[in-house]
């Protein structure tokens, strides 16, 4: 049992004062248009939330409540005050998926006073049109400034056993899983292992899924959880127990405590995102509103483009290797190839990955090991001769910081590691934290003694704050891969420009057929994974059948290898997946003399509008951005292993104008086993009001540019 320690009151900063309330049994708010309803209620001097959409209840009475060892939020509760406000309010993104979004809801605060204990804090709620978000407002405890969270009590009691979408937590591979289909009331590690991979021993923490987390009722509305603005605190998870009823599980230290206290406390906000459909989710901004606003005060330097990498012949042909020897890929001649490529064809940047020292240790995938430096040259690697033939050629170098989550390596050479960037012209850093197990972080605790984090605990939490505020002092913006994940931190730090954080395109690389990932995937993760941050999935494989050689040293085609996609596919991925960096994957001579080429060149990476077409979890979606720096749309649209037409309306382009549209599609009869790299290019005009049948090969999508030609 937690030991509470009880604060007088002459202890504790109240938020609207003192004196003698009468207390409320309830409180009762609804979003600007009128369609959601949040009810709070003190039951038993508990407090429970309730949420409705269009008279419907779609999250039952659900317990809201936090734990620490110097107060307790869970009982003896009661409602003194409370006060409502509205706010519309219209900012500007730095980059994204549009360029302007509203802010408008009605918000909802809560005095909580303790008849335990004395003890008074803020309830803040939220009310979106297309949601709701919540968190816990602790003050600062003058006489007790530093505690411990133990436990939050905060439930989502869904109101329908509905089919969800999910990927499991306290696993060994962070967010990197196929994502499993069942009732919410069927989720655990066997009904993971039965449907998707089998989840081998040992089994440590509760039964419980990651967030983003997303089901869809039977009248068809959609409803997403997840959290905003996570800071100095613990990631969430939701722990499930075989009902319809979620409860927040918050990743523990491991000492078991789950968030250290200094100083007042606001929790990251707890979000519900509800959608009519499953596309309205992938519209919603309301993540990005729970965030504080922008706190650079320059952001100039923070450009959205395209680069290249000397990476898909390590992880995908197994051409090259990045460690020493004669295979090792990032060597000064072969790194000019692709910067002479880069340039020609005028792509921003060119990753590489191995040109530092480090590699050739045993760096991976334990956490072992003190091996990187992340301002130290391989020596086949000329770093002088590079950046200023880069420069020549109007190309910027991609930074590679893989740390193989040696935190303490990291952070001792971070301001170093980024002055050498600055230095050298690199605007743009892809980090890495590549480790198999979850509970696998090394920390060496204030007595000297070694102990093993969460990947998803408060200690990376705030490791990757440090490195990113790092990374902005010297002007580099960041693509993490293996992150914690995102929680609209892009809104406040608009150099955290993409993650990965969801099995991408490297798993298509290395794994084979049997276990890479399956055409429906990409049609899951923009109404799960993507609803959190863009991503680098790294989209635009040409060569999909025998791409693969057996080892660098052993040349051989290994057949049981074979990309999911279809080119049409790939090219309609840049759309889907959202990235403000976006790589070209492939290797050049994959795209030399392809006209599909053309829209990986064509494609813009900024956007002025989005529009969600259509979709259907796990089955099709298409999305239309309108570019930010002219008039011209792009549309992407794929699908699963199941072909399709899909109608839709030009309602979105601009009056009186005409439109040339070059389409990208599979060939008839064609998809990801037929025929995936035959692309059929044909030409056609739209207006406002037109329609166009998609036509969808098996595992295939297609890709459209709409360039406006009159008014």
């Amino acid at each position: 049992m937690i030991k509470r320690i009880f604060i007088l009151s002459s202890s504790i900063f109240y938020f609207f004062g003192c004196g003698n309330q009468k207390p409320i049994s309830f409180a009762e708010i609804t979003s600007p248009d009128g369609t959601l309803v949040l009810k709070v209620n003190n039951e038993k001097s508990q407090l429970f939330y309730t949420l409705f959409k269009n008279g419907n209840q779609i999250i039952d009475s659900s317990k809201l409540g936090l734990i620490s060892d110097a107060f307790a939020i869970d009982e003896g509760l009661s409602i003194i005050k409370k006060k409502e406000r509205r706010k519309h309010h219209t900012w500007k993104q730095v980059w994204g998926e549009q360029k302007t979004l509203i802010d408008h809801h009605t918000e909802l605060e809560l005095l909580i006073a303790s008849e335990l204990n004395d003890f008074q804090t803020l309830l803040r709620f939220r009310l979106f049109d297309d949601g709701l978000g919540f968190r816990y407002e602790v003050p600062e405890l003058k006489d007790n400034a530093q505690y411990r969270i133990m436990d939050e009590l905060t439930e989502f009691n869904l109101s329908e056993d509905s089919p969800s979408w999910w990927i499991p937590a306290y696993a060994y591979r962070r967010y990197e899983f196929l994502y499993a289909k069942s009732l919410i009331s069927e989720i655990s590690r066997d009904t993971y292992s039965a449907l998707v991979e089998n989840l081998n021993p040992p089994r440590i923490g509760p039964e419980a899924v990651q967030t983003p987390f997303t089901t869809q009722r039977s009248d068809g509305i959609a409803i997403s959880i997840h959290e905003a603005n996570l800071t100095n605190y613990s990631s969430m998870t939701l722990k499930a127990d075989g009902t319809k009823n979620l409860e927040c599980d918050l990743v523990p230290w491991s000492d078991g405590t789950k968030v250290y206290v200094d100083g007042e406390l606001k929790t990251p906000w707890r979000t519900i995102i509800v959608g009519d459909n499953p596309a309205k989710l992938v519209e919603s901004t309301l993540t990005l509103n729970l965030n504080e606003p922008n706190a650079l005060k320059d952001t100039d330097w923070i450009k959205p483009g395209k680069y290249i990498g000397l990476w898909w012949e390590m992880i995908g042909t197994n051409e090259s290797s990045w460690g020493s020897g004669p295979h090792h890929g990032a060597k000064t001649d072969r790194v000019k190839k692709y910067i002479d490529f880069g340039s020609k064809y005028g792509f921003d940047g060119l990753l590489v990955e191995g040109w530092n020292t480090g590699w050739d240790e045993n760096w991976c995938c334990t956490g072992d090991g003190e091996t990187f430096g992340f301002y130290n040259p391989h020596p086949e690697y000329d770093s002088e001769k590079v950046h200023d033939y880069a420069k020549e050629k109007g190309i910027r170098i991609v930074g590679h910081h893989e740390t193989g989550t040696q935190i303490a390596n990291y952070e001792s050479q971070l301001d170093s590691a980024f002055a050498y960037c600055q230095r050298n012209g690199i605007r743009v850093v892809k980090t890495g934290y590549v480790n198999d197990g979850s509970q696998n972080i090394k920390r060496i605790d204030e007595n000297g003694i070694l102990q093993k984090e969460w990947h998803h605990g408060q200690f990376m939490v705030e490791h990757f704050r440090k490195v990113l505020e790092t990374a902005a002092k010297y002007e580099v913006s960041l693509v993490v891969h293996e992150p914690i994940k995102d929680t609209g931190l892009r809104r406040t730090f608009p150099n955290m420009m993409s993650r990965e954080g969801a099995k991408g395109q490297e798993f298509n690389g290395f794994m084979s057929s049997k276990d890479n990932n399956k055409p429906n995937h990409t049609t899951i993760i923009p109404f799960t994974r993507l609803l959190s941050s863009p991503m680098d999935y790294t989209p635009g494989i040409f060569n999909l059948v025998d791409y693969r050689y057996n080892s660098p040293e052993d040349r051989k085609i290994n057949p049981n290898h074979r990309i999911p996609s279809t080119i049409s596919k790939e090219l309609a991925l840049y759309v889907v997946i959202y990235a403000p960096v976006q790589m070209a994957a492939d290797l050049p001579i994959n795209y030399e003399g392809n006209p599909a080429f053309q829209f990986i060149l064509d494609v813009p990476t900024d956007w002025e509008e989005t529009k969600v077409l259509n979709g259907e979890i796990g089955e099709f979606i298409t999305i239309a951005r309108k570019d930010i720096n002219s008039d011209n749309w792009y549309i992407g649209s794929i699908t699963n292993e199941d072909g399709r037409s899909i109608e839709i309306e030009m309602n979105f382009l601009n009056d009186n104008a005409t439109y040339k549209a070059t389409i990208y599609k599979d060939p008839t009869n064609g998809g990801w086993i037929n025929n995936p790299e035959q692309v059929d290019i044909i030409n056609k005009t739209f207006t406002k009001g037109d329609t166009y049948t998609i036509d969808l090969e098996p595992g295939g999508g297609q890709a459209i540019e709409l360039v406006r030609i009159k008014s």
